[in-house]
């Protein structure tokens, strides 16, 4: 690498919960000056021991090794496109919102009507649009029904955690959640920019709990996208997750009013993880946005701060695959880090954000990931974080790579939306 790959750093660990994290658990290293010694593999060195010089040489030979690697011990292999798939157009409303929106709902049956399975899809389009709008995606975590009031949108119907603050009883969504998270959901601000949001319950594709397969969609996918047999613990909800996000992707390239060489994938927290997967996975996403992502998505394995392996394994083990598990305690023997994961989105655009209170997420180790991908995007001739050190609280940084840490919780707030939207508009005028 073109940095020092040693570093000195610590360990500390919480469980997310749905929706927020408002507090430190205890028992986990907070203090960075108990990190451990740690290497970090080179991203622009080959299984060979070759150096990587030229994008030729790492589209054609490094990305699939680093893929392949972290496809085999932490995600796990994903099933393909069924060509039974169907999209339904179920709803379409212009002057949704007071006027300002096209609200659009689409069931995609992804393994054809009558197939089992269905994801919903929330769609608000500007009302004025003159053709096709560059979107914003991502997962929501409790229905699409809680990312605005607006009473036109349908309940989800897949099994929700309880939780009687955003209205769901007996894993049931209610009309007491409606708009129960809307103050993570920038709408507004989204439309007023010139792009389209669309939102889908992860839920639809797999519930998030341990036994969630058995509703989800890796009860009824048996091979992956080679046709080879795919067992349950050889890939993970966040594999299933991100298939989903590309079936979401297969209709945008359907619908006249997206322009689908401009959508960028945002996800927060353990949907984070997943946007960075989905992104590196499927190269038709052209920006991946992780917001608090944590252990397992954008921050650095290796430095053991904060939520560690074995924790998120012990917590959540239905999010990884089973060859994860064996870095429980076992950091060092990692064979890549999360920084190689944010590089293989190279060279498109890619978004890091922390928060200064989620020390639990390790915001230093998101940092690092992000200016440790650089020198592939620099390979590209692209610009990396542009800092060497963690920058100013509510100090955006980066040109391809952007970065910012805020004020605040584990959270998505307005602020984290404007960055976004403004790294957005800086990348896609870039390609017009």
């Amino acid at each position: 690498m073109n940095a020092p790959a040693r570093f000195t750093i610590l360990s500390l660990s919480l469980i997310f919960a749905m929706n927020d994290v408002d507090a430190q658990p205890a028992g986990y290293n907070y203090d960075e000056s108990n990190v451990p010694q740690f290497t970090l593999p080179d991203p622009l060195t080959a299984n060979n021991g070759s150096k990587v010089t030229t994008t030729n040489q790492w589209l054609a030979v490094r990305r699939p090794e680093i893929y392949a690697l972290i496809e085999d011990q932490m995600f796990g292999r994903q099933p393909g496109r069924s060509a039974e798939m169907v999209f339904e157009v179920t709803s379409t409303e212009r002057g949704a919102l007071g006027g300002k929106a096209v609200r659009k709902q689409v069931t995609i049956h992804p393994l054809g009507e009558g197939g089992g399975h269905e994801i919903h899809v929330l769609m608000y389009l500007p009302v004025d649009a003159k053709g096709p709008v560059p979107m914003f995606v991502g997962y929501n975590f409790r229905g699409n029904h809680t990312v605005n009031a607006d009473p036109g949108i349908d309940l989800a119907t897949s099994w929700v955690p309880n939780d009687q603050d955003n209205g769901v009883t007996d894993n049931r969504a209610t009309d007491a959640g409606r708009g129960t998270s809307s103050s993570r959901w920038a709408v507004d601000a989204i439309l007023d920019r010139g792009y389209g949001l669309a939102t889908i319950y992860y839920g639809d594709v797999e519930p998030d709990h341990k036994d969630g397969w058995k509703e989800g969609i890796r009860s009824k996918l048996k091979t992956d996208k080679d046709g080879k047999p795919l067992e349950l613990e050889e890939w993970s909800a966040i594999s299933a997750w991100s298939w989903g996000l590309s079936r979401v992707m297969d209709y945008f390239e359907t619908d006249d009013d997206v322009n689908s060489k401009q959508v960028a994938l945002m996800g927060h927290s353990r949907l984070g993880k997943t946007s960075l997967w989905g992104g590196a996975s499927d190269v038709r996403f052209a920006i991946v946005i992780s917001n608090d992502s944590g252990c397992g998505g954008a921050a650095l394995s290796k430095r053991a701060f904060g939520e560690t392996v074995k924790r998120i394994n012990t917590s959540f083990p239905h999010w990884f695959n089973k060859n994860f598990k064996q870095y429980n305690d076992n950091e060092p023997a990692l064979p890549f880090d999360q920084h190689e994961l944010i590089a293989l989105i190279a060279p498109r655009p890619v978004y890091v954000a922390s928060a200064v209170d989620d020390q639990w997420a390790d915001p230093k180790g998101e940092f690092l990931s992000a200016k440790y991908a650089g020198p592939v995007y620099e390979l590209f001739g692209e610009g990396g974080v542009g800092v060497e050190e963690q920058p100013a609280i509510d100090t955006p940084v980066g040109d391809t790579v952007g970065y910012h840490i805020r004020t605040g919780k584990h959270d998505v707030t307005d602020f984290d939306w404007e960055q976004y939207l403004n790294f957005a508009d800086r990348q896609f005028k870039k390609t017009e």
